[in-house]
């Protein structure tokens, strides 16, 4: 086998591992806690069909591809939940560490590839890469609302923290922000989130 075949193929194997990172949001219908594998597939897909409603026009295909590897870091960084202020700050030397360590094991041009798409989620200034992160804001957050804001209760969440996160949503879809702030509000009437 050449080298860059093997390069590739080791690469896809050590991504099966993100199947093991485990997310503090629960699978709908009170399921078992959803995977970083699960997560990606499930906003890659939704970014598709919701295409639509982005604020600006958007190459779909990149933004699919910026939900399916944007979480592959929490292999060696770990999972950080959206409201661990303590374990986000450290989030980016975790997973700016755990960035080279992975996609060095890609040949040297598709290492390049994936770090800038990568980058380019994280920096949110692109029309995908807001895009991106709406999908990655809204997606636990319908399935947090589906199973009636369990999560929430558990971690005693406050709406002013799902607000503060849902906040770059709005950046990417302003018609996706309305039925978030929908969903946020019937959460507080229901007691699911803290006012």
């Amino acid at each position: 086998m050449d080298e860059r075949l093997k390069k590739q193929l080791d690469f896809a194997l050590e991504i099966d591992k993100e199947k093991n990172i485990f997310r503090q949001t629960h699978l709908s219908g009170h399921g078992r806690n959803e995977n970083d594998a699960e997560h990606a597939w499930h906003m890659a897909v939704m970014a598709y069909l919701l295409r639509e409603y982005s604020n600006e026009k958007v190459d779909i295909a990149k933004v699919m591809l910026m939900c399916l590897i944007h979480d592959i870091v929490e292999i060696e960084a770990g999972d950080t939940y959206a409201y661990d202020e303590q374990n986000k700050k450290t989030q980016k030397a975790r997973e700016d560490a755990a960035k080279e360590k992975i996609y060095s094991l890609l040949p040297d041009d598709q290492k390049q590839e994936l770090i800038e798409l990568f980058d380019e989620f994280e920096a949110y200034r692109t029309p995908e890469s807001k895009f991106a992160h709406a999908m990655d804001n809204l997606q636990p957050l319908l399935l947090n609302n589906s199973n009636n804001g369990s999560d929430w209760r558990e971690h005693r969440v406050t709406s002013g923290q799902v607000y503060e996160r849902q906040r770059k949503t709005k950046a990417g879809s302003e018609q996706l922000f309305q039925v978030i702030d929908e969903i946020i509000q019937n959460n507080i009437k229901k007691g699911s989130l803290l006012p």
